[in-house]
């Protein structure tokens, strides 16, 4: 996102010095496909206005979210005895996995099969407060960047591309606008991309509500399976499991409210200080490159594929210092996730070293638009993450045992810090975790005195 500043100073597209403004095409006034500014804007706030007086932005997010989640085609109903199987299979998955840790569930667990439709509009409900402190936090930031503009005199009002003859108060109404569009935008997208990908309820590690159902989006699961050659029948029980252990842990209080606070307090703290966005334009590159690629729309869509560049300008210093926090409850969770399912999911599944060599290679080659979404939320989920954490669990269940992880779960001050994440014997001292002495081979002989010569 170039800042306000930085498209300023794009006043015309290279090669055109009559500086006509973004998306010029040298035509006949008549065929202009844009034609002036002013009134192109002006049919734009007509049309949203229009939208947000009859449409409760929440509608109009399930709308943009179904749209983006079935690519606009009609999805099937979905076949009665699928249902009945992933029922069985939440009553196998609930066993093995309460079994494996001997940690009963709070309520009884569910599975519902959904089409992407459905999922889509069941997360938008699970993830309203999440979402909403997104859009707040965005819009705020817009509506600063959109103020700067706002304080512009006429002159250097003219000069920017596109905008020159945009009267003043249409970029007020504009900002007044700007919650409620952010809002059925973003919300809906986010919404539509994960539905569009998602296998079960945790395509995201976001906590959610604990008696609802579990949900799988059948379509993606047996697409998938088909993909890949491998056993439909396999795929679902995996899904199924992964989906049961991240909601065992996900569902304690303590867990769900250390992540469910620090991914708030992310998501609240998106940037609305124009300088610091500036500045932070600036930093990144993005000045230079819009700048260096004409400052015309094409530049803009080139540079929405970069979502780091792109949410690095509204990043805070305050997302960054929590950052650390979230990752390091997520990688523990996605460790430990990974663990259980190693020890239970061989006497499960036909072929579960192939089933799962694909589906955790799936997770970590997410495309942009995925990659996009986890970052609202101020998640990393990379291959690096799923190591470090798949280390920490490990590392304690070789220092200690497989019992030990319990206690990971066991009160608030046992959530691994930050530093811990990659030093699981600090860890274990600090929680009073004592680990097993160190086997030593029988022929190995230990001298009476040391020669340091």
């Amino acid at each position: 996102m170039a800042s306000a500043a930085a498209v300023a100073r794009c006043s015309a597209t290279p090669g055109d010095p009559r500086g006509r403004s973004i998306g010029y095409v040298d035509r006949p006034d008549d065929e202009q496909p844009f034609g002036d500014p002013a009134d192109a804007m002006r049919a734009f706030l007509g049309q949203m206005g229009a939208m947000m007086r009859s449409q409760d932005p929440w509608d109009a997010a399930s709308q943009m979210a179904a749209g983006i989640a079935n690519e606009g085609h009609t999805e099937p109903n979905l076949d009665p005895s699928d249902r009945m199987a992933l029922e069985n299979l939440a009553r196998v998955a609930e066993l093995q996995v309460a079994d494996h840790t001997g940690a009963a569930f709070t309520h009884p667990v569910r599975i519902e099969a959904m089409n992407r439709t459905q999922w889509s509009k069941r997360f938008l409900v699970d993830q309203r407060p999440l979402l909403e402190g997104i859009a707040e936090s965005l819009g705020h930031g817009l509506a600063a960047q959109l103020g700067q503009l706002d304080d512009l005199g006429p002159e250097e009002l003219a000069d920017m591309p596109g905008l020159g003859s945009v009267p003043p108060a249409m970029l007020r109404q504009l900002m007044s606008m700007m919650g409620p569009m952010m809002l059925s935008i973003m919300a809906g997208s986010t919404a539509g991309h994960l539905a569009a990908r998602a296998f079960g309820h945790y395509e995201l590690p976001l906590p959610r509500p604990a008696a609802e159902p579990l949900t799988v989006v059948l379509s993606n699961v047996d697409g998938f399976a088909r993909d890949w050659s491998l056993s439909t029948d396999d795929i679902r029980m995996w899904v199924s499991l992964s989906d049961v252990a991240h909601h065992q842990v996900l569902c304690r209080t303590h867990v769900r409210d250390a992540l469910t606070d620090s991914i708030g307090e992310y998501t609240r703290g998106f940037s609305s200080d124009p300088e610091e966005m500036e500045r932070q334009s600036r930093d990144l590159g993005l000045d230079e490159a819009f700048t260096e690629m004409g400052g015309d729309m094409a530049a803009l869509q080139n540079l929405a594929g970069d979502p780091d560049r792109l949410l690095g300008v509204m990043q805070s210093d305050r997302q960054r210092q929590v950052m650390p926090r979230i990752h390091t409850v997520v990688a523990v969770v996605e460790g430990w996730v990974d663990h259980v399912l190693d020890e239970i999911g061989s006497s499960l599944l036909a072929d579960y070293s192939m089933v799962t060599e694909a589906l955790r290679r799936r997770r970590v080659e997410a495309g942009p638009e995925t990659r996009f979404v986890e970052r609202l939320f101020g998640l990393e989920l990379s291959q690096d993450t799923f190591d470090r954490g798949s280390a920490f669990v490990k590392g304690i269940v070789e220092r200690a045992d497989a019992a030990a992880l319990e206690v990971l779960w066991s009160e608030p001050g046992n959530l691994p810090t930050p530093s811990e994440l990659d030093a699981p014997g600090l860890w274990m001292a600090r929680v009073g975790i004592a680990a097993r002495d160190l086997e030593i081979d029988g022929d190995l002989e230990i001298p009476d005195t040391f020669d340091f010569e």
